[in-house]
């Protein structure tokens, strides 16, 4: 990975960047401009859409904290539902009787919060991946404040069948088309999967297509079907004829040796769940998982002393989860299975009652790992959906659980937090309603450790960058902004120019000699592969030294850290990137999920958009400072991308693998549409695009300005480019990019 740290004064970086985007841009003395306002939408808001933004409840004023153990609080979440499974969100404080190991508690806390609000439709899906030749809609990108529900699909596909995983394919490409509303933070996420590019939170529903596409059955973790096949044990009826005993206590090596291998599988799985809620940790207010599964068995009928493994993992996790304000939801992903004889099964030389007992174990082996599904569940507040074969309702039915909750809290006492023998006590939780008819679910308990107590302490500086890192948000204290342009040639291949801003006003600058003022940075960044795999990474120590106006400039303006990643291999990346400020030990960090193209197929394809404020000049800038005055302002640099309503912007791209008639002449057409909240504000007129004196129809390029006039309001935006190659094969005639950027007054 490339790099380097540079002042914001001294982008003559950009400047290259911007030039090999868009050369021809820059031979017009004046490029076209074009005029969104308010008055040109296309698309209008339905009343429902405007009532989109939660209403606000008194218990809201603390939603990121939905549970809390504290010496003097001990809040929890619960549900009450009727006899038919609808919620009850009439209920009072003396409506409710909570218990502490048996001991009952005054409540001191108590409010119901919504999560409605109002009628909710579901955002317009975006084209499918065979539907090429329509434009899809860029993704709103949901700020912390805006999210309603968040959500984690977990796939186990280190535990589930091939059958199964057909259906439960099925089940999530229902719920992201039919189901998924704005202002849900979704991700679909596999338990083999580490921290991959699909294995992120998004409101992008092409993500999560592409997520749901990567599931797939690993053959030797699970079969093809729920159950094996019955098959007659020769090697024991061998033994058995030629009257030889078993020299080895009566123990079976070949199922000792699955028994092992599906404790193993089972850890591995819990250990992914746990990867994941403690990413969910960060994310605002209350969370679910929903996690489709062929199941794990927690006890052992016969030997009570295994499986502890499985089990502890199990009781780790419940305790993470609760303090993390998740609710785990667990989905059978077999169905409604068929136990008796099937055609797979070979019952040739079997007696009736081996054939019973074969059968028997079928039944008790489906009983046993619905346990471990059960007990997920019920821990956390949530439910098992089993003996269904609806994947789509299984999802819907958890939702509907998503309405809203019920806000408890009382006053502990010391003995809470009591410890035995150096280890904490697990404290049992139990709620019941007075009113008739009414069932309630919360969560089962916890352990006496407080949440200051709990939470990790991460006192190293690869433990905090790391913690950075696995934010879902940009987040910390140095704020940074970062922006990955996906490009290449044909003759190079593809790479991602990174550029990430530094907000420097809150970095320590220790003074030294002669006006020197220095910071040290720790940089930190991954670029993660669409399986988990990590392609590329970075893990420097910066040092940053100025003087005069250029320190001011560098306080005011903010650094611009450049990365150049090589790329191999077309397909989805994710950046994340943290950055550490080595004298205060303040942190930030951010992330970008970012398609590359293949531009060796000979496909349509765009580079990534540089957009910046048509005043914006490195050079100007680096001229500026070098004499003292005042710099412009650079929040219009294209690492930054905030504008000002009325001002002119600029925009470059480049078009790839375009298609020529007999004459040698192209046919391709260009448009620029406006996005705020997912919603269209402006469409521009298709333009035919005229490639001018560029002769490389592999590699052109195109730019044009435009004005963001004064009846946008302020707020965040999406720019998207829509190409068309009236040329092309017609599946692959359209390819479409974007950007988003900050629209201020």
């Amino acid at each position: 990975m490339n790099r380097s740290l540079s002042q914001i004064l001294a982008l003559a970086l950009l400047v290259s960047n911007a030039a090999a985007l868009a050369p021809a841009a820059q031979q017009q003395t004046q490029p076209a401009t074009q005029q969104p306002s308010a008055q040109t939408t296309q698309t209008q808001a339905t009343p429902a859409q405007a009532q989109a933004t939660p209403q606000a409840t008194p218990a809201e004023e603390s939603e990121e904290d939905v549970v809390r153990i504290t010496t003097n609080l001990v809040q929890f979440d619960a549900v009450v539902t009727d006899r038919q499974g609808r919620q009850v969100t009439d209920l009072r404080p003396e409506d409710f009787e909570v218990f502490l190991d048996g001991k009952k508690q005054q409540l001191t806390n108590f409010s119901y919060v919504s999560n409605e609000s109002g009628v909710q439709t579901a955002a317009p899906a975006p084209a499918r991946l065979a539907e090429r030749n329509t434009p899809p809609l860029p993704p709103a990108r949901l700020r912390p404040e805006q999210v309603r529900r968040t959500i984690a699909l977990v796939v186990d596909d280190l535990g589930t069948s091939f059958e199964s995983l057909h259906f439960v394919r099925q089940g999530l490409k229902k719920f992201v088309d039919e189901q998924m509303q704005p202002g849900d933070l979704v991700a679909i996420m596999r338990t083999s999967a580490g921290m991959g590019a699909l294995q992120q939170f998004t409101s992008d529903k092409n993500i999560l297509y592409r997520a749901i596409e990567h599931i797939r059955w690993y053959p030797g973790r699970s079969g093809i079907s729920a159950f094996a096949p019955v098959e007659p044990d020769l090697f024991a009826q061998a033994k058995q004829e030629s009257g030889l005993s078993n020299n080895n206590g009566g123990s079976d090596p070949a199922a000792d040796a699955d028994e092992f291998r599906t404790e193993l599988f089972s850890v591995g799985t819990l250990g992914a769940l746990n990867f994941i809620v403690r990413g969910m940790n960060q994310l605002p207010g209350r969370k679910s998982v929903v996690m489709f599964s062929d199941g794990f068995s927690i006890y052992d009928r016969e030997d009570p002393t295994k499986n502890q493994r499985v089990l502890d993992s199990l009781r780790r996790l419940v305790d993470l989860a609760n303090r993390a304000s998740v609710v785990v939801y667990t989905v059978d992903a077999r169905g409604l299975q068929y136990i008796g004889p099937m055609a797979v099964d070979n019952l040739d030389g079997l007696t009736q009652q081996k054939m019973n007992g074969l059968l028997n174990s079928r039944s008790q082996q489906l009983i046993d790992t619905q346990q471990g599904l059960q007990y997920l569940a019920d821990e956390t507040g949530g439910f098992l959906v089993k003996n269904n074969n609806d994947m789509n309702g299984a999802v819907r039915r958890v939702l509907e659980d998503q309405k809203g909750y019920y806000l408890i809290g009382f006053r502990p006492d010391e003995s809470v937090f009591d410890s035995v023998r150096g280890r904490s006590h697990f404290n049992n939780l139990r709620v019941k309603v007075r009113r008739a008819g009414l069932r309630v679910r919360s969560r089962a308990g916890f352990l006496g450790v407080t949440d200051a107590e709990a939470k990790p302490a991460r006192h190293t500086r690869a433990e905090q960058l790391i913690g950075a890192l696995a934010s879902p948000f940009a987040s910390g204290d140095v704020p940074l902004q970062l922006t990955s342009l996906p490009g290449g040639d044909t003759a190079h291949g593809s790479y991602l120019t990174s550029l990430m801003h530094i907000d420097m006003s809150g970095v320590k600058f220790t003074d030294e000699p002669d006006g020197w003022h220095k910071a040290v940075l720790d940089v930190v960044a991954f670029t993660f592969g669409e399986e988990g795999n990590v392609i590329d990474s970075l893990d420097r120590t910066e040092t940053v030294r100025v003087r005069g106006g250029a320190y001011d400039s560098a306080r005011r303006n903010g650094l611009v850290y450049t990365m150049k990643v090589p790329v191999r291999k077309a397909g989805a990346y994710q950046l994340r990137v943290a950055v550490r400020d080595a004298a205060t030990e303040r942190l930030g960090s951010a992330s970008q999920f970012v398609e590359v193209p293949n531009l060796k197929k000979n496909q349509l394809a765009l580079s990534g958009i540089l957009m910046q404020s048509s005043g914006f000049t490195a050079a100007q800038l680096l001229q500026n400072a070098a004499s003292g005055q005042t710099t412009p302002d650079p929040l219009g640099s294209p690492a930054v991308r905030r504008f000002r309503v009325g001002e002119e912007v600029d925009y470059y791209f480049n078009i790839y693998n375009a298609r020529a008639d007999s004459a040698g002449h192209t046919q391709l057409q260009t448009q620029m549409r406006l996005f705020r909240d997912g919603e269209q504000v402006y469409a521009g007129p298709v333009v035919t695009f005229d490639p001018g004196k560029q002769a490389d129809l592999k590699n052109l390029h195109d730019g044009a300005r435009v004005r963001l006039n004064a009846g946008l309001a302020p707020g965040n935006y999406v720019l998207q480019i829509i190409v068309t190659d009236a040329l092309a094969p017609e599946k692959r005639r359209t390819a479409t990019q974007w950007i988003d950027f900050e629209l201020a007054n």
